[in-house]
């Protein structure tokens, strides 16, 4: 499998891997794919900068990618008691007693949880930056920043290039793919309204080849949302896409040990293997911008009459931090707080990386072949 981007960045197949696990995104990159680490997560540099190490020590050498969360446009953030204090009492409230309802436990001592929050936050995101550009010197093998809100902002693409790491951007419309190449990023990944996490309203067959056309030769695309099959890879290089950006697809890897509290599928593994492709929705309730989640009765319970409104990001970030740590601790596969596509039906087992991609080239191969015999 050989593509432009396969060349630029000296991997075996055009497959980026975007994952909150670093045993996954290592697994990824010494597998032929570009493994992209999701730092969200960390709310400490130092957090990001320990992980970074472990992956360098774990990818043979191989390239692998970072993905961040950062608006072009600089919030005023003030700091997080400002922003608690912004919270509606009413929103506190619905939350607490849905937890209740549901039967979701308090977490030992209430101990206050900032885990996944404050990598929301734009001054946290920079630290992220920081650290990734530092181990991109260091080492070399940082190859690729991608952000999750855009365009990331100037000086951000400027000191990725003078590092040697390009920049990738999801976009959800033809604007924002243009708007993405007019600053300077290098990838427009296109993600479709059937991807997990935050997502437009075109759906992917419509989206790839409309990005592809709009963006030109001169800016390759990665297609996003609803891949998790060699058959769709083959759709999406046929539709002009240089590659594809996956992420759904490695939440039942055999390594992601995210949320595990033993032995087995994690409690968000077994949801995610008990989910069809019907079993998602996409609302405002995980971050404040629409995402694409599991559907449960946590869902479920937002969706209901009464319910409050969503606040804006980072608001509705810091409303439901404690909510999802609680939920991660409750060992119910009916609550869990998950980003997950509706390619979520095909993640019907626990396998390690190096079949899944194995899989996807076994499939692509074959796809190509039965194509060709259409010629």
């Amino acid at each position: 499998m050989r593509t432009e981007l396969t060349d630029r960045f000296g991997i075996d197949y055009p497959i980026f891997g975007f994952t909150p696990s670093e045993d996954v995104a290592a697994a990824i990159s010494r597998a032929g794919g570009l493994g992209v680490l999701g730092c969200v997560r960390f709310n400490e540099a130092e957090e990001l900068d320990a992980v970074l190490e472990w992956m360098h020590e774990n990818t043979d050498g191989k390239p692998f990618g970072v993905d961040i969360v950062m608006p072009a446009k600089i919030p005023t953030e003030g700091s997080q008691v400002d922003l608690d204090s912004m919270i509606p009492p009413e929103h506190r409230a619905f939350v607490e007693r849905t937890l209740d309802e549901l039967g979701v436990p308090k977490l030992a001592g209430e101990e206050r949880v900032n885990a996944g929050v404050l990598g929301w936050l734009h001054s946290v995101a920079r630290s992220h930056v920081d650290v990734a550009m530092e181990h991109a010197r260091k080492y070399g093998q940082i190859k690729l920043i991608a952000n999750a809100l855009g365009s990331p902002p100037a000086d951000v693409i400027d000191v990725s290039h003078r590092n040697g790491v390009a920049v990738a951007a999801l976009a959800g419309a033809k604007d924002h793919a243009l708007h993405h190449v007019e600053a300077g990023v290098d990838i427009v990944i296109a993600q479709g309204y059937e991807g997990g996490g935050h997502t437009g309203e075109v759906t992917s067959m419509i989206l790839w080849p409309e990005l592809v056309d709009a963006v030109g030769d001169s800016t390759p695309v990665l297609a996003a949302g609803g891949v998790g099959s060699g058959r769709q890879m083959a759709a999406a290089i046929a539709l002009g896409a240089q590659g594809v950006w996956m992420g759904t697809y490695w939440l039942t890897a055999a390594e992601y040990k995210l949320g595990a509290h033993g032995d087995g599928p994690s409690t968000i593994q077994q949801a995610l293997l008990a989910a069809t492709s019907r079993d998602t929705v996409r609302r405002r309730i995980y971050s404040g911008k629409p995402a694409r989640l599991l559907k449960t009765k946590w869902t479920d319970a937002w969706d209901a009459p009464g319910a409050p409104e969503p606040l804006p990001m980072p608001l509705q970030n810091l409303l439901v931090a404690q909510a999802h740590a609680r939920i991660s601790q409750a060992d119910d596969p009916g609550v869990v707080a998950m980003p997950a596509g509706q390619i979520v039906g095909r993640l019907n087992a626990i396998t390690p990386v190096e079949e899944l991609i194995a899989e996807l080239v076994s499939e692509y191969n074959d796809a190509v072949a039965r194509l060709g015999k259409t010629v």
